[in-house]
C-alpha cells in the first residue's frame, strides 16, 4: 500500500493534492467490477440535497454536554472561546481564513449537502467550502493508522445493520485550525460512529453521532441532528478567497481572539 502528495506552486500559491492508492486486492469505489459486485440491497437510498433542519431539539451550534470533562490543554481553549463570545468577538476563526471546516462540523452546521449514493460508496459535497466527504461502503477495512492520509475529514468506513446505516470515521489530521465547535480542538485520535436512517417517509435524515477523542476530552460526546430532503436545491461551485473575506468582522485582527 503506498500514499502519494503532490505539491505544485502555481503563480505564489501552493496547491496541495494527494491520490490514495489502495491495496491491490482492493478495488476502486467506481471500478464497474466493484460496481457490479453482487451484495444485499441497501436498506434505503440517500441520494438527493439534505439541509439541516433547525427546530427543537436540533440546534446549530452546540456546546459540551453537562458534566462534560474537557482535558486541561482543551479547556484552556474552551474558555478563552467563550471568554471571546461573551465580548463580541471571534475565537480562532479559521473557516473565515478559508482553512476546512472538517468533520464534524460540517455535518452540524446549515449549509446543504448533495449526497449521491452507490453500491460501494456515498459521495457527499457541501455547500460549506465544496468540502468532499466519502463514506466507502464496499467492506474495505480502515486503512492501516501508519500510512493512512491524514485529512480534516477522516476515513469513513459504512456499513449496515438493519434499516440504519454505521458509519465509523478516523484518520483525522493533527492540526492546530481543526475544531470540533464553540473551542474545542480536534486531535488525530479523533473518533466518530454515525448512526444515520431515513424516518417522516424519506423526509427526513437523522444522524445520530457518538464522538471520542481522548486527547481533548473524557468519555464520549454524542448529539442528534436531522437533515430535511430539498429538492429545489442544487450544490454550485463556492470558492473561499482570504482577500474575499477580509470584510467579515470575524477574520479582522481586532476581532478575532487567537
Amino acid at each position: 500500500m503506498r500514499r502519494t502528495i503532490a505539491l505544485t506552486a502555481i503563480a505564489g500559491l501552493i496547491l496541495i493534492s494527494g491520490t490514495a492508492a489502495i491495496a491491490q486486492d482492493q478495488l476502486g469505489a467506481l471500478a464497474p467490477e466493484n460496481l457490479n459486485k453482487p451484495r444485499p440491497k441497501a436498506p434505503f437510498d440517500i441520494t438527493g440535497t439534505w439541509q439541516h433542519a433547525l427546530g427543537p431539539g436540533n440546534p446549530f451550534q452546540f456546546a459540551p454536554p453537562p458534566g462534560f470533562k474537557l482535558t486541561p490543554p482543551s479547556q484552556i481553549q474552551y474558555d478563552a472561546a467563550m471568554k471571546a463570545r461573551k465580548e463580541g468577538k471571534a475565537y480562532h476563526d479559521d473557516i473565515g481564513h478559508c482553512w476546512p471546516a472538517g468533520m464534524p462540523i460540517i455535518m452540524t452546521r446549515v449549509w446543504p449537502i448533495a449526497m449521491i449514493q452507490k453500491p460501494t460508496a456515498i459521495y457527499m459535497i457541501s455547500a460549506f467550502l465544496n468540502a468532499v466527504r466519502i463514506i466507502y461502503l464496499d467492506g474495505r477495512p480502515h486503512t492501516d493508522p501508519d500510512v493512512v492520509v491524514r485529512t480534516f475529514n477522516g476515513e469513513s468506513i459504512g456499513h449496515y445493520e438493519g434499516d440504519t446505516l454505521v458509519v465509523d470515521t478516523t484518520g483525522f489530521v493533527n492540526d492546530s485550525h481543526h475544531w470540533i465547535d464553540t473551542g474545542v480542538p480536534v486531535d488525530d485520535s479523533l473518533h466518530l460512529v454515525e448512526r444515520m436512517r431515513l424516518i417522516d417517509g424519506g423526509k427526513t435524515l437523522e444522524i445520530e453521532t457518538i464522538a471520542s477523542d481522548p486527547k481533548s476530552w473524557e468519555g464520549e460526546w454524542k448529539w442528534t441532528k436531522r437533515f430535511k430532503r430539498m429538492d429545489d436545491t442544487d450544490i454550485t461551485e463556492a470558492e473561499c478567497l482570504p482577500n474575499v473575506n477580509d470584510h467579515l468582522p470575524s477574520t479582522s485582527s481586532s476581532l478575532n481572539i487567537r
